[in-house]
C-alpha cells in the first residue's frame, strides 16, 4: 500500500473537508505516493516519535496534532518542529494529521471520550454549518442519464439517509465551438441549437474536488459550465464536543472522582458544585471554552473540556460544572482510537501504535 491509500481510508472516518479553516491537516511531510512499510499512531509528532518509527520501520506516522502548524520559513534544526521535519525527511518518512478533521467527526475524538464515560444516547454538541453543497449544470437531454449515473457513482445525491437529485428542462440551448475545437454538438463553424436539461445534485461539501471531476470527465461539452453553492444547514452528524447521558445519575464529587480515574487525570480544575445530581454531560476534547455557552444552552449538568482561563470559569453562571482535566488528558485515548480503526479495515498491515509518552504538562 501506498501512504495515498491509507490517507484515503482515514478521510472516510474524518473528511479533511470537515477540518477547521484555522488548522493544517492532510499529509505535512513526505509523498502521497510512498511504499508504506508500517504506519505508528501518534498524539504528537515530536523527535522521540520518529525515533520509534525509524526502530518499528515504519515510514508513516498518522498523527492527531500537526507538526507543522504557522509557516515554517526555514529548516536550520534551530526549534524542535524543525528538528521533526529534518529527521522525517532524512529517513523518507511521511507525516499525516487529522486534527480537527477527527475533531468534527461523530466517530472521533469526543465519541471516543463519551465511551469511555459510558456517556449514552449522544449527539452533536455543536453541528457544523456549511456542510451540504449544491452542483447546478446544464447538459443535453440524451446525455443526461449518462451524466447523472457518473456523478452519482462519485457519490453525489445522498445526504445522510435521503438522497437528492433533481432534473428541469429549461428548454433551448446553444452552443458554438470554437474553431480548431472538437465539438460533441454542431459543426465546427456553426451555432446548433439543442435542448438542454438543468441538474441540481446536493452532495457533502467532502466530495466536491471528486464530483467536479467527474463533471469535467464525462460531459459531452468541452467547455463545462457549472456552479457550485454552500446551502445553509447545521449538520446534526459533524461538528465540535458531544452531548450524552449517564446511565445513572451521580453526585458531584462522585462523578468527578470517576472522571478522574477514568481519563487518568491527575487532577481536576473545576467551578463552583451546585449541589445537584450529575446525569446530562457534555464533553470536548482539547481547548473547548468556545463551547461552554452551548453546553449550557443544552441543558448539560456538566461540561468536560480542557485549558480553560481563569476568568472562563466564571462562564459557568451557576448553571452547570464545568471541569478541565487537562488537553492531553481529553486527547489520550484518540491513538487508541485510530489503531483499532485501521486494523479494523487494514487488518494484515503493520500498525503500531506508539509507546512515547508526549505530554508536555507534568505534575508535582
Amino acid at each position: 500500500m501506498i501512504v495515498k491509500d491509507i490517507t484515503n481510508i482515514l478521510e472516510e472516518l474524518a473528511p479533511l473537508a470537515y477540518a477547521e479553516d484555522f488548522d493544517n491537516v492532510g499529509l505535512l511531510v513526505g509523498s502521497s505516493s510512498l511504499e508504506v512499510t508500517g504506519v505508528l499512531v501518534t498524539l504528537d509528532t515530536l523527535e522521540n516519535v520518529v525515533d520509534e518509527a525509524i526502530a518499528k520501520k515504519c515510514n508513516l506516522i498518522v498523527s492527531f496534532h500537526p507538526i507543522i502548524f504557522g509557516g515554517l520559513k526555514k529548516l536550520t534544526g534551530s526549534n524542535y518542529v524543525q528538528r521533526v521535519v529534518i529527521k522525517a525527511i532524512q529517513h523518507n518518512i511521511a507525516i499525516y494529521s487529522m486534527h480537527t478533521a477527527l475533531d468534527n467527526s461523530n466517530q472521533g475524538v469526543n465519541a471516543k471520550i463519551c465511551e469511555v464515560l459510558g456517556i449514552l444516547n449522544t449527539k452533536i454538541l455543536i453541528p457544523q454549518k456549511g456542510t451540504i453543497k449544491k452542483l447546478t449544470t446544464y447538459v443535453p437531454l440524451k446525455d443526461a442519464d449518462n451524466l447523472k449515473e457518473k456523478l452519482f457513482q462519485a457519490g453525489a445525491g445522498a445526504i445522510g439517509n435521503y438522497s437528492n437529485c433533481s432534473f428541469s428542462v429549461n428548454g433551448m440551448g446553444s452552443f458554438k465551438p470554437e474553431e480548431n475545437a472538437n465539438p460533441t454538438i454542431g459543426t465546427l463553424g456553426k451555432t446548433h441549437f439543442e435542448q438542454e436539461t438543468q441538474i441540481n445534485i446536493t452532495f457533502e461539501k467532502s466530495l466536491e474536488s471528486l464530483l467536479i471531476d467527474a463533471l469535467r470527465k464525462n460531459h459531452p461539452y468541452e467547455e463545462v459550465a457549472f456552479e457550485v453553492t454552500t446551502l445553509e444547514n447545521s449538520n446534526q452528524n459533524i461538528g465540535m464536543g458531544m452531548i450524552g447521558e449517564l446511565e445513572n445519575a451521580m453526585d458531584e464529587k462522585d462523578f468527578l472522582s470517576f472522571v478522574k480515574d477514568k481519563m487518568h487525570a491527575s487532577c481536576i480544575r473545576h467551578s463552583n458544585l451546585l449541589g445537584k445530581k450529575i446525569k446530562k454531560v457534555a464533553v470536548l476534547g482539547g481547548s473547548g471554552s468556545f463551547a461552554i455557552s452551548a453546553a449550557i444552552q443544552a441543558n448539560a449538568d456538566v461540561f468536560i473540556t480542557a485549558d480553560l482561563k481563569y476568568h472562563q470559569f466564571y462562564e459557568a453562571e451557576g448553571k452547570l460544572l464545568l471541569a478541565d482535566i487537562g488537553h492531553y488528558e481529553t486527547e489520550q485515548f484518540t491513538k487508541n482510537l485510530l489503531v483499532d480503526y485501521l486494523t479494523k479495515k487494514i487488518p494484515n498491515f503493520a500498525i503500531r501504535l506508539s509507546d512515547s509518552k508526549t505530554n508536555p504538562i507534568k505534575y508535582f
